[in-house]
């Protein structure tokens, strides 16, 4: 008998094998369910969930040739689009996840590869003026599956494309039975046509179109690594009902959640003095967080490395690495300083860098993060400079995380990090829209390799770049002697912004603050609709960012 025969018993046994796939005796369902205070139900993805939704994609593609999420998509995904992803709970456990974004019919509808329209997993071609919601994952628990959790998630999506009025929901789906049974075929068009005339079930094409979506197209080399299915991705669509086709109703998509209309930023440029104890250091900082909090600013931004000022307390002989290794005995009350006074002057603090010793010895140039909730983030450095390398042993970290605050989410590098453009890449693909970046330098030519790359860093990206750096002299503390800094704020150069890319700068080499109001809207303008569009107009299909560290 060829597959494309059928007979009343071919309907029986199919339908006996799509009965058995959703109520198999294999399927181990009770455990999950055994409590009946958990609820089982769907909602907006937050970063809290990130963990439990690695663990569960981890679960969901063991042993299938591709590979579960790390944070930096998933963090990117919730970021850039935070009403289009959703969990699945039960209880407090993520038994299912969906990811969307919202992106043009002319990229939607043509054939095109994960990578490329996914921006590598990160949903950074999100577009707010999208017409169509796109689907780039959905993936269920499989100890729950047999609830009709991926059916949720399906309700989910089609509810949310109603409720922004988009044209439908398009993706590209799997076929996981392709490769054990393509030899009994002509051709993958031909498993296709078998499937959509119920001739031949898949687990995935036969449940999609049983949730009404249809066949566009065939996609080779959709995802290569997802071997089951060949690399063929299923171009699907569903259309939605309440819209005419490429029909457009004048009304303006909202953009992502709600961001404050401006940014207030302080950036303070520090003058190396000596101290003669930690709590004259500490009057020093609090001077310029109650200053920025005076006038009603968001953030406070300390330079790099501003913290061994603490090496004039005492003199200390011994090596340059040994008087790094003093300064990580601040680390404690530093952090605990600087937290109080984020809570008490109700402001975020980018608290510049310190040294940390971690539990193996090593020690790290680390930028902190204080919330004014309380809440406290840290961003090492990744390249330590040579001199940092060489005369202090400092090594590098491995993790570059947007933080999400208040006024959106945000990312920090340290001084020599801003000058490798893929960390900067790989944040925004996070959806940061602000950046920034504590330095010390010792002299002008050094200064302005950072700043001039921040600069560029705003441009490529299209996003505010704030600079943060110390001035003056700190004799008897190595690698401090001389200091040159000009802190600024920077922008993307394009209509809406100041003239140069420059919304605030300080005079070089004085004790002073900067400040600037930032409409993080104008940021979505241009990456948009502006006069040229470097988000946007990347081309996914050649390159992108790889992240490896953690």
């Amino acid at each position: 008998m060829t597959p494309e025969q059928s007979t009343p018993l071919d309907d029986l046994r199919l339908f006996r094998e799509l009965w058995m796939d959703a109520f198999s005796p294999e399927v181990s369902m009770s455990p999950p369910f055994t409590d009946q205070s958990q609820r089982l139900y769907v909602r907006n993805a937050t970063l809290q969930d990130i963990p439990g939704i690695i663990a569960l994609s981890r679960r969901v593609y063991e042993g299938t040739g591709m590979y579960g999420y790390t944070a930096g998509p998933l963090t990117g995904q919730i970021n850039t689009f935070p009403e289009g992803q959703f969990v699945a709970m039960l209880g407090d456990r993520v038994v299912g996840y969906c990811a969307t974004f919202r992106i043009g019919e002319d990229a939607a509808l043509v054939p095109h590869d994960w990578t490329e329209i996914t921006g590598n997993g990160y949903a950074s071609r999100h577009d707010p003026e999208g017409e169509w919601l796109y689907g780039m994952e959905v993936c269920v628990d499989p100890d729950c599956r047999g609830y009709k959790i991926g059916e949720r998630l399906y309700n989910a999506r089609k509810n949310l494309c109603q409720s922004l009025e988009l044209q439908g929901v398009v993706f590209a789906g799997r076929l996981p039975t392709l490769a054990r049974r393509l030899k009994k075929f002509e051709s993958v068009e031909a498993y296709v046509d078998a499937i959509k005339s119920k001739k031949q079930r898949d687990p995935v094409l036969s449940f999609q179109l049983h949730n009404g979506f249809e066949i566009y197209g065939i996609i080779p080399h959709y995802l290569d690594a997802d071997h089951a299915s060949l690399g063929y991705g299923i171009h699907l669509v569903w259309r939605n009902p309440k819209v005419a086709r490429n029909g457009h109703n004048g009304k303006r998509k909202r953009y992502g959640k709600r961001v404050p209309d401006t940014v207030r930023i302080g950036t303070v440029q520090y003058q190396q003095r000596r101290v003669a104890s930690f709590e004259e250091f500490s009057e020093i900082v609090r001077y310029f967080v109650d200053v920025v909090s005076t006038y009603k600013g968001d953030f406070v931004v300390f330079p790099e490395l501003f913290t061994l000022q603490l090496l004039s307390i005492e003199s200390r002989e011994g090596t340059p690495a040994e008087a790094i290794e003093a300064v990580t005995e601040y680390a404690e009350p530093f952090r605990n300083l600087m937290r109080d006074l984020a809570l008490r002057h109700n402001i975020n603090i980018i608290g510049g860098s310190t040294p940390v010793k971690e539990e193996d010895g090593r020690i790290q140039n680390v930028a902190y993060v204080f919330l004014r909730d309380g809440q406290v983030f840290s961003q090492p450095k990744i390249h330590p400079t040579p001199n940092e390398a060489y005369w202090w042993n400092i090594t590098g970290g491995n993790r570059v995380t947007a933080i999400e605050t208040d006024c959106g989410p945000i990312g920090v590098l340290v001084c020599y990090d801003a000058e490798f453009p893929e960390l900067t890449r790989h944040l925004v693909d996070q959806g940061i829209q602000i950046l920034f970046v504590p330095f010390c330098t010792d002299e002008r030519q050094s200064y302005l390799r950072v700043r001039y790359c921040c600069q560029a860093r705003a441009v490529e990206n299209q996003l505010f770049v704030i600079l943060s750096g110390n001035v003056g002299n700190l004799p008897n503390v190595p690698n401090m002697e001389l200091q040159y800094g000009q802190s600024c704020i920077l922008t993307p150069c394009d209509f809406p912004f100041a003239r140069d890319g420059i919304a605030a700068d300080t005079t070089p080499n004085v004790e002073t603050v900067a400040f600037a109001d930032l409409r993080p809207e104008t940021l979505i303008t241009a990456r948009n609709s502006g006069t040229v569009k470097n988000l946007k107009d990347r081309r996914h299909d050649l390159y992108t960012v790889n992240w490896r560290g953690q």
